[in-house]
C-alpha cells in the first residue's frame, strides 16, 4: 500500500466521509438544545473550525442561516462548493477560531469533534472563548464537545472508524504516541485507508491538542466569566440523559450560555 504523509485536513472528501457519517444523532441533539436551553426562535447558528462543514449542510438545508470559518482553505471550499451543488448560500470562510468577529451576533454555536483542542495554550483556549461570547446574543448557547482526560483512570488511547459511500471507503484509525504531561499536550498518530475500485492508499498525519482534565476545564471557564456551563452531556447526545460529570469523565459536551 502507497503511504503519503500529508495533512488529514487537504483531504476533505475522505475526512467528510468519516467524520459525517454518523452527522444525525448530533444535528438532533443541537436543536434539542436550542429548543430547551434558548428562550428565543434559533434561526442564526455558527460553527468556528467547521472543516468542511458536515453539519453546516446539514443545517443549512433544513433552514438554518449558518456560517462558519476554519484554517483550511481546502476543507472551506469542499464546505462551499457543497452548499452550491445543494443551492445554498455559500457562509464558510478560511478564519481563525481565535480571532474573529461575526457581521451579526447568533443564537447558538457549537463545535463538538476535539477541534477546541487544537488550541495548544491557556491563552488562545481563552481567546477563542471571548471571541464565541463575543459571537452570540445574551441567553444563547455554545455546545462544545471534546475529550477529557480523566483522573485516577485509564484514558482511551486509541480509536478506529470506518465509512463508504458510493465506491469509496475509509478507514481511519487514530492512537496516542505521546504525552507531555507537563505542556498539556497529547501527540496522536492518526491514518486514512482509501479504497476506491481501482487504487488503495493510506494518508498519514500527527495532530496536536491540549489536555483538560474536568477541574482544569471548569477553571478554564471560570476566566470567561460572560459564560456558564448549564449543562454536560456525553457523545451519546441524549438530551434527555444529562452528565453528573466528575473527574474520571473523558467524554464531554458542555451547554455554555451567555450571561
Amino acid at each position: 500500500m502507497i503511504d503519503i504523509e500529508e495533512s488529514i485536513y487537504d483531504h476533505p472528501k475522505y475526512y467528510d466521509l468519516i467524520f459525517a457519517a454518523e452527522w444525525e444523532p448530533e444535528f438532533n441533539f443541537l436543536e434539542a438544545c436550542f429548543e430547551q436551553y434558548v428562550d428565543r426562535k434559533v434561526t442564526r447558528l455558527f460553527e468556528p473550525a467547521c472543516g468542511t462543514g458536515r453539519l453546516i449542510y446539514r443545517f443549512a438545508d433544513a433552514g438554518y442561516e449558518i456560517s462558519g470559518n476554519d484554517l483550511n482553505d481546502k476543507a472551506i471550499n469542499f464546505c462551499n462548493e457543497r452548499l452550491t451543488r445543494h443551492g445554498l448560500q455559500q457562509r464558510a470562510v478560511v478564519g481563525d477560531m481565535t480571532q474573529f468577529a461575526l457581521d451579526q451576533p447568533v443564537q447558538a454555536a457549537f463545535n463538538t469533534i476535539n477541534s477546541f483542542r487544537h488550541l495548544e495554550s491557556e491563552k488562545l483556549a481563552v481567546k477563542h472563548l471571548n471571541c464565541m461570547a463575543n459571537a452570540i446574543v445574551k441567553g444563547g448557547i455554545y455546545v462544545l464537545g471534546f475529550h477529557l482526560s480523566p483522573i485516577g483512570v485509564d484514558a482511551c488511547e486509541e480509536e478506529y472508524w470506518s465509512a463508504e459511500e458510493g465506491g469509496l471507503k475509509v478507514d481511519s484509525g487514530m492512537w496516542l504516541q505521546k504525552r507531555n504531561k507537563r505542556r498539556r499536550i497529547e501527540t496522536l498518530g492518526i491514518s486514512f485507508d482509501v479504497q476506491t475500485s481501482d487504487k488503495k492508499f493510506r494518508i498519514t498525519d500527527q495532530l496536536k491538542f491540549r489536555t483538560y482534565t474536568w477541574p482544569q476545564f471548569e477553571r478554564l471557564i471560570d476566566k470567561v466569566p460572560q459564560f456558564e456551563i448549564v449543562d454536560v452531556f456525553d457523545f451519546d447526545y441524549d438530551i434527555e440523559n444529562p452528565l453528573a460529570i466528575d473527574d474520571q469523565c473523558e467524554d464531554a459536551v458542555f451547554v455554555l450560555k451567555v450571561r
